[in-house]
């Protein structure tokens, strides 16, 4: 059994979260620092991939990133390839997750008690300082969970992904997989590649539990 697609979906999700990872925490920290009005137009638009069709969202990416695009034959000239590429899977998973880190994260640092920053500047702290060592562990379980549920959306995504990468074996990962299987009538092949979908997404799940539950944990002990 060629375990090709489970390897190519670890990668391109791997790298997406990291990518997700930075900009979500970056981003959601700026627009929560914007004023309102502001805020609730930067939230729609950084959150707008989630509830449009994963279609919707790769056939603009094609539009943008296609090789007869400006901005998809400048990365051409630097040697990056989205279309039919697993560069391309890798730049849908990044739309298609980043409004779950973004969320989480925002939710987090809205909910964080701001007089501990205050708290730090006033003993002569740099903002920067504040930033990595108070704020960030302070809200590290909703950037954990974040992360978790990101990655795990990366690594389930189809439909974005089909519209600018065309299946092929150098291309492939698991939910492709299942597709092409099944429009093949491969449905005992399939069966395994669905089968191995949910043991990743369970693994998943398990750890977001694992962390909720540390966390209410922590909340009792505090209370």
């Amino acid at each position: 059994m060629d375990l090709f697609p489970l390897w190519n979906s670890l990668r391109i999700a791997s790298i997406s979260i990291v990518i997700v990872f930075v900009l979500g925490i970056i981003i959601a920290y700026w627009v929560k620092k914007c004023p309102r009005i502001i805020k609730g137009i930067l939230d729609v638009f950084f959150t707008l991939s989630l509830v449009l069709p994963p279609t919707v969202i790769g056939y603009l990416l094609l539009l943008i990133f296609g090789p007869n695009r400006p901005i998809g034959q400048f990365f051409l000239e630097l040697g990056i390839r989205f279309a039919n590429d697993w560069k391309g899977a890798v730049l849908a998973s990044v739309f298609v997750s980043f409004p779950l880190m973004y969320r989480t994260v925002r939710a987090s640092f809205e909910a964080f008690n701001e007089d501990l920053a205050s708290a730090g500047k006033t003993l002569g702290l740099s903002n920067l300082y504040v930033f990595l060592r108070i704020r960030l562990p302070a809200c590290k379980n909703g950037i954990i969970a974040g992360s978790v549920l990101a990655f795990a959306r990366g690594l389930g995504e189809y439909g974005a992904t089909q519209m600018l990468v065309t299946y092929s074996k150098n291309t492939a990962t698991i939910s492709t997989t299942i597709a092409f299987l099944r429009s093949g009538d491969k449905d005992a092949e399939a069966m395994v590649w669905i089968l191995i979908n949910i043991a990743v997404a369970a693994v998943f799940l398990i750890v977001i539990n694992i962390f909720e539950n540390r966390a209410k944990r922590r909340n009792k002990v505090h209370d």
